[in-house]
């Protein structure tokens, strides 16, 4: 069964309503949001970290970065990373890489959203592909995946152009 049709299995089995949002391939949260219409703060970037050297889901929305100290100490934990590139499709060996969506339990893996995520109606976020989304009531989300809810997010620097030398 491929990631998607796990993921469809496991939000049918969940009887959570959702909406497949389908765009043109996208490969960051901030493109990803653009393409689907969505704004920002409601996106669901994924962002995956090694506590204690076990893998967990950092959930921010699109507009922002990890603070690692912050989710650390959130976790409860002695150490923290991001998890490698080469270390991602044996966490998500069903899915596209850099498409993970936000359902920890389906993996193993605890998750952890920001406050500012949980403040909104709706969230979205990527469907196992650069070309699909899932959009589903934060309430529903919060009741399958129960997730950590604290404050772990800083706003990302704007994108600096460089300049010509």
């Amino acid at each position: 069964m491929s990631g998607t049709s796990v993921i469809h299995e496991y939000l049918r089995r969940s009887h959570v309503p959702y909406s497949v949002l389908p765009h043109a391939p996208s490969f960051n949260a901030q493109s990803d949001a653009a393409a689907t219409h969505v704004p920002m703060r409601r996106w669901a970037k994924v962002v995956v970290c090694l506590i204690d050297g076990n893998p967990v889901e950092a959930v921010v929305p699109a507009t922002s970065d990890v603070n690692m100290q912050r989710l650390l100490e959130l976790a409860g934990g002695s150490s923290i990373r991001l998890a490698h590139e080469d270390e991602l499709p044996l966490l998500f060996s069903d899915i596209e890489a850099g498409a993970m969506p936000p359902l920890g339990s389906l993996y193993g893996q605890t998750v952890f959203v920001d406050v500012a995520l949980a403040g909104e109606r709706d969230i979205v976020f990527d469907a196992g592909t650069h070309t699909d989304a899932i959009s589903m009531r934060w309430t529903d989300f919060a009741r399958i995946v129960k997730p950590i809810v604290g404050k772990f997010a800083t706003r990302a620097l704007e994108s600096q152009t460089e300049l010509p030398l």
